[in-house]
């Protein structure tokens, strides 16, 4: 059988503040939008812009981190894998489908939340969670 590779890379600000999402076995996970723009050239060369919102969803101490460290707006750059879920439809109307990106890490590019919320623009604080976190197991 070969061997696939899913890798996913995003770069955008986040669309709502994280939310905190509960799981069966306890550990922290939270989930957030991230808004993506694209712009492209069409035939006439007129210019057009859209937004992406591709949700993600971090797992275990790095999400965290985001809880307390990101909100609506903030910038971040995150890396990790696509995930297609399948469910039935609460009112039993068939199979539904979720896509999320499911982070091994996220870099901060912003200030920190409470400078944000401050108005403050001070990007000194930009860091990764591997940076804080080295060496600790993510739970997926």
């Amino acid at each position: 059988m070969a061997r696939g590779y899913n890798r996913v890379t995003l770069l955008g600000n986040l669309a709502r503040n994280p939310e905190i999402v509960p799981t069966n076995d306890g550990k922290p996970a939270i989930k957030f939008a991230v808004a993506v723009n694209n712009n492209w050239k069409d035939k006439n060369g007129d210019i057009h812009e859209s937004v992406d919102f591709i949700p993600v969803v971090v797992w275990g101490k790095m999400a965290s981190v985001c809880e307390q460290y990101l909100s609506k707006g903030s910038q971040v750059l995150v890396e990790g894998r696509i995930q297609v879920r399948s469910y039935e439809a609460k009112d039993g109307s068939g199979k539904r489908y979720s896509t999320d990106v499911v982070s091994s890490q996220v870099i901060f590019l912003g200030p920190r939340k409470e400078k944000a919320e401050k108005g403050g623009e001070d990007h000194t604080d930009d860091k990764t969670y591997e940076d804080e976190y080295e060496g600790e197991d993510i739970p997926f």
